[in-house]
């Protein structure tokens, strides 16, 4: 069973502005339906009616929804507690049918929640107050029916039969048309060993309303996974099973995380699960799951997650892992090491959009070969899992913009450093010599604000004859700038580090700028693709700075016969760093791949400025000459066929023609 799906979201009074900044997130998801609360404190607190009077219409519009109607505040309450019946029983279905009478064109449906969620703390067998709650939430029920809309019986947390029992028996659920359901597996501990599969409660839901309403429906109204662990993927999987229940709705509970400065109903912050529930970030960052439905709905959410499973593959001793094996680099060499006959592990946490594409990719083209680990480096268990099987690691996988880590440098710093040293004390745990690869970067060298250029023509060049004829050598001073450039600095060295210190085989490449198929660049991170599919979607381009910037780019075909080179010769390579990119024959200027891009596109793009932006450098082109002499690797493919491939794959992904140079060619 496939049930239609919907969101949880609390707007507190007087968030508009979020409401607004989240509707659209919420309609792109594909979700037809929106869960949120009306609360009679609320409603009766100055500008309360104002605030629902604009609310409820406004949800309306673009999803159909659902109010949960909270009723009494403990104080009063006949026993001071929220879960107790109020002093004047009708109280609460007065209150519903001023709800209907003013806001009921609204929706349809009514949820009689009334926190019947602390059983926990509620022993209602013992308590005769339970008869006044059934009596209470069962008149409101009549009452809502009687005036032509549909009651929902909310769902207590955790699921207790004998309790749903009794509401039949007392009556209840004769007059309801809709009973929900509350579970969270995999995240409360209360849950963890009372939680027996959506097949099993749902059914003995079932059984129970089979007895006192057959006609009553199933809805999951409340039931979520927190990414708190940064587990992205499995809420994603939890989203999808969920849809899979035997229910006839769902509400995923949250659309978006709550921000840090609202408090839970225990406290601030005192259980940081409750911040991370959202599909998206509380700034409004889609999380995969958020991404995945936005995307490609839930199809594209089922593919993932069937295709991103642990038990994809085997692994074992003979699997070269790669981390960030579903980007671009990870990608292409994961797929050349498949071709030739070797067992790959990708371990992703999938966060950058398109790559889930590659990972389809790879799984298509090479089956068995391949074992998915959708996981996240800031997960030391789930590194070391995976690197206890490994032959051999390529650590490739990082926060890759400077313009990130200036907004989140403790995200950059979390992912590139301590990420690292995550994969290195996995690799030493192992007591085994597990050779590792990274892939580091030009920014280790800083801006080079010390380098004297031209800035003229097409491009700039150095005034120092000797760095423009053979570009920078690794014997550069190191000079970390921006959160990016220190936190792969900090793992540049901590690699080299653990080479002299505990004896692991690990190398460095410090790469410049690396290009070719299957890399979906934005406009912080993989410039040439991002210019060409700026271009060949007749989008404008934005140069910061002159455009006179030169870099050396380099073909991923190269790039990955680079990193094969120096794994096949780690013993001999073990403590060293290498520069990898096109070297002086593929140094290149903004200007003219702008200029090559029209050539190759049959139309000049359109193009606008900005200022520099922090940390970039006018000039760089990496000094190969040490990697060519230690393994006898060399760029094979130049600037301009290398940037006519790209454009290719682009435009065939795209169902693109190209300008009259590439048919011609």
């Amino acid at each position: 069973m496939n049930a239609d799906f919907g969101f949880v979201e609390w707007f507190r009074p007087g968030e508009r502005d979020r409401v607004e900044a989240l509707l659209p997130g919420l309609v792109a998801s594909g979700a037809r339906y929106l869960r949120t609360h009306v609360s009679w404190a609320e409603y009766h607190a100055p500008g309360g009616q104002e605030w629902f009077d604009w609310l409820l219409p406004r949800l309306a519009r673009d999803l159909d929804v659902l109010p949960c109607i909270h009723y009494t505040p403990p104080s009063l309450s006949r026993t001071g507690r929220s879960s107790g019946a109020p002093r004047v029983l009708k109280d609460y279905a007065d209150f519903i049918d001023m709800a209907l009478t003013r806001h009921g064109d609204h929706f349809t449906h009514v949820e009689l929640w009334n926190e019947p969620n602390n059983l926990l703390d509620w022993d209602w067998r013992e308590d005769p107050d339970f008869e006044l709650f059934c009596e209470m939430v069962g008149g409101a029920a009549h009452w809502v029916q009687h005036r032509g809309w549909k009651a929902v019986l909310g769902g207590p947390a955790p699921f207790d039969p004998y309790w749903l029992n009794l509401m039949g028996e007392r009556g209840v659920l004769g007059v309801v048309d809709a009973v929900g359901f509350h579970g969270f597996p995999g995240t409360w501990d209360s849950e963890a060993a009372s939680w027996r599969g959506w097949d099993m409660h749902l059914g003995e839901m079932r059984r129970i309303l089979d007895r006192h309403n057959p006609l009553a429906r199933i809805w999951i109204t409340e039931t979520g996974y927190s990414t708190w662990r940064r587990d992205e993927i499995e809420q994603a999987r939890r989203f999808v099973r969920s849809l899979q229940a035997p229910a006839d709705r769902v509400y995923w509970y949250g659309w978006a995380d709550l921000p840090s400065d609202v408090a839970v109903q225990e406290g601030l912050w005192f259980d940081p699960r409750h911040y991370h529930m959202g599909a998206v970030a509380a700034d409004g960052r889609p999380k995969l799951l958020g991404r995945l439905l936005a995307e490609g709905g839930v199809a594209r959410l089922k593919q993932l997650t069937r295709l991103a499973s642990p038990t994809l593959a085997g692994g074992g001793a003979e699997s070269v892992l790669i981390t960030g094996g579903a980007g671009f680099v990870g990608a292409n060499l994961a797929d050349a090491l498949m071709r030739d006959g070797r067992q790959v592990t990708v371990f992703d946490n999938l966060s950058r959009p398109g790559v889930e594409r590659n990972l389809r990719w790879l799984a298509d083209r090479h089956g068995d070969r391949l074992r998915a680990v959708p996981a996240d480096l800031r997960d030391a268990q789930s590194v070391c899992d995976v690197v206890a099987g490994a032959s051999a690691v390529f650590h490739l996988a990082a926060q890759t913009a400077v313009t990130t880590s200036l907004t989140a440098p403790v995200d950059d710093f979390e992912v590139n450093a301590r990420g690292t040293l995550n994969v290195l004390e996995a690799v030493r745990a192992t007591g085994r010599r597990v050779p590792v690869i990274l892939a580091s970067t030009n920014k280790v060298y800083g801006a080079l604000a010390d380098l004297q250029v031209t800035d003229s023509g097409d491009g700039c060049a150095p005034l120092d004859n000797a760095m423009a004829a053979h570009g920078v050598a690794e014997d550069r001073r190191l000079d970390f700038c921006t959160p990016y450039g220190c936190s792969k600095g900090v793992a540049d060295q901590y690699v080299l580090d653990y080479a002299h210190s505990y004896g692991i085989p690990a190398a460095v490449l410090r790469m410049s700028c690396i290009y070719g198929p299957r890399q979906f660049g934005t406009e912080d991170q993989g410039w040439v693709a991002h210019f060409l599919i700026r271009a060949l979607e007749g989008r404008p381009i934005t140069i910061f700075g002159t455009g006179r910037q030169v870099r050396d780019v380099l073909h991923v075909t190269d790039a990955v016969a680079a990193y094969r080179a120096v794994l096949a010769d780690i013993g001999r390579l073990t403590g060293r760093a290498f520069n990898l990119g096109g070297g002086p024959a593929n140094a290149v200027s903004l200007r003219e791949v702008l200029d090559q891009i029209a050539r190759i596109t049959g139309t000049p793009p359109q193009i606008s400025h900005q200022e520099w932006r922090q940390g970039d450098q006018p000039w760089f082109v990496a000094d190969t000459r040490a990697l060519q002499a230690a393994t006898g690797w060399q760029p094979s493919i130049g600037w301009q066929e290398g940037l006519a491939d790209l454009a290719g794959w682009l435009a065939d992904q795209r169902g693109l023609t190209l300008g009259r140079e590439r048919r011609s060619g």
